[in-house]
């Protein structure tokens, strides 16, 4: 080997050491990094003429980006989930009660109906009492308002949630537009052979944060270049081209709304007709939220809205004139509702029996509530007369059928039916939070694992920077050898 030979090798062992410890320098620097960043690997080849690097790449494990990608679409649809179903839980408070006055502190139906049995048990035992009178109807007031207030904060877990999808929408679009731009780069960078993996890093935290808004896979062509799909299959990036994500959002709902689909390219991904719904994701679990357990237990509250204004109806006592409503109405109704839908948020007091607005309470005892005479269970006015009472308080507890709307039992008396639904909404509640918590565990997990195989380890890449210096001063060494050799040679020569 001639010195000029080996020149040049030192020349390109020093060249290379300092392109491998410009790599190990981005690793150490993007350690502390909070989005995703791969190791980055100098590719070192060895030739006659001295080593070089060739080509820059990353630590990439597909799999494990791939479980990632799928914890993280699954813990945020049951966070989604969980956080309505927390809001809904708050409807319930203090589920049992034994007081029969309006001081009590109890929020769910179940509780604020067994105040009004109390109440009624009370004025049965004392019907000349009108006071007592006054208690059924205050409890009877405060049991209406709590279905009101529950089904309100229904309708507002729903508005919130129909805010978050279309939140999620326009988040999906704006990423996969930053997708498109970043998948773009890469495929033109591979082709012409330049470092692409600071962009390849982007586009995968791209598709992470994508992740939480709608569960996804993704495809790697043989350019370079990545196709994405919904966890149900429907296309959203393929062929460098985005899919648009559309939906319109509902500002106002109510028991009767139905709130609208999200649709990927005039393909339905949410609702019952969906053709191929998405199954995780922020996205899926609003839709969740906004279309099933909510509608379920608003449909739950209007059983027991509509039980209660049927139990407590007036019968004709004269002739067979159709039932009307006594204790419990809804503004303006002369008819008993024909359906159930949307009670819950419009049940109220009778005002022709509420001492608060200067009515008779005792027409508890006696009927007439509607105001029409034929109604009277007590044409005497006697002060000791419970029959009408303790109908009532026989109807509270008899077996009556239910919508299969409710999820719950379909026969049940209306303080067992008010029972289960509590437990079905605290039942569902815990059944969410759990699940949240394990999909979070599971992120973490899925998280440490692709930190382990791809991420940055300082203590290795400390040690390998060691072994560069070292290779460096060696490189050096050799060079000031060599030039010591060619000032020797060249005053042999002179």
């Amino acid at each position: 080997m001639n010195l000029t030979t080996a020149a040049n090798i030192a020349q390109s062992g020093l060249a290379t050491v300092s392109a491998e410890t410009g790599v190990l320098s981005r690793n150490i620097s993007a350690s502390s990094d909070t989005s995703l960043y791969s190791r980055k690997i100098a590719n070192v080849v060895t030739t006659s003429s001295g080593a070089q690097v060739v080509s820059v790449t990353r630590a990439y494990n597909q799999a494990v980006f791939e479980n990632l990608l799928s914890a993280t679409a699954a813990n945020a649809a049951q966070a989604a989930i969980s956080s309505g179903l927390d809001t809904l839980n708050q409807t319930i408070g203090d589920v049992a009660s034994s007081s029969s006055t309006a001081s009590s502190t109890a929020t769910s139906p179940a509780a604020l109906l067994a105040a009004l049995t109390n109440a009624l048990q009370t004025y049965s035992a004392s019907p000349s009492d009108s006071s007592a009178a006054a208690g059924v109807v205050s409890a009877a007031a405060a049991l209406a308002r709590g279905l009101n207030s529950a089904a309100t904060t229904v309708q507002q877990v729903r508005e919130t949630a129909d805010a978050a999808m279309a939140s999620s929408v326009a988040t999906i679009n704006s990423l996969l537009g930053q997708f498109q731009s970043l998948n773009t780069q890469v495929v033109a960078g591979l082709a012409t052979g330049a470092d692409v993996t600071d962009a390849q890093d982007q586009r995968d935290e791209t598709l992470k944060q994508l992740s939480q808004q709608i569960g996804l896979s993704t495809t790697t062509d043989s350019n370079g270049g990545m196709s994405i799909y919904a966890d149900s299959g429907v296309t959203l990036f393929q062929g460098g081209n985005a899919r648009t994500v559309s939906f319109a959002a509902t500002n106002i709902f109510t028991a009767a709304t139905a709130g609208n689909a999200v649709y990927v390219d005039g393909v339905a991904v949410t609702g019952a007709s969906a053709p191929m719904p998405i199954a995780s994701g922020g996205l899926a679990g609003n839709a969740t939220l906004r279309d099933s357990a909510t509608t379920t237990y608003q449909a739950q509250l209007d059983n027991i809205a509509g039980a209660l204004i049927n139990t407590f109806a007036e019968s004709d006592q004269v002739g067979a004139g159709s039932k009307l409503p006594g204790l419990f109405t809804t503004p303006g109704a002369a008819t008993l509702p024909a359906t159930n839908a949307g009670l819950a948020s419009s049940i109220s007091v009778n005002a022709s029996v509420d001492p608060s607005q200067g009515s008779n309470a005792n027409l508890l005892r006696d009927g007439g509530i509607s105001g029409n005479a034929d109604y009277v269970y007590n044409p005497s006015g006697a002060a000791g007369y419970t029959g009408r009472i303790s109908q009532l308080i026989g109807d509270l507890s008899a077996t009556q059928s239910f919508s299969s709307a409710g999820g719950i039992t379909t026969n049940a008396s209306l303080g067992d039916y008010a029972s289960a639904s509590v437990s079905w909404l605290e039942g569902e509640r815990s059944s969410a939070s759990s699940q949240s918590s394990y999909q979070g565990a599971r992120l973490s997990t899925a998280s440490t694992a692709l930190s382990n195989a791809t991420g940055v380890n300082i203590d290795d890449q400390m040690s390998q920077m060691l072994d560069l210096e070292r290779s460096y001063s060696a490189s050096a060494q050799l060079l000031t050898s060599i030039n010591t050799m060619f000032k020797s040679l060249v005053t042999a020569l002179g």
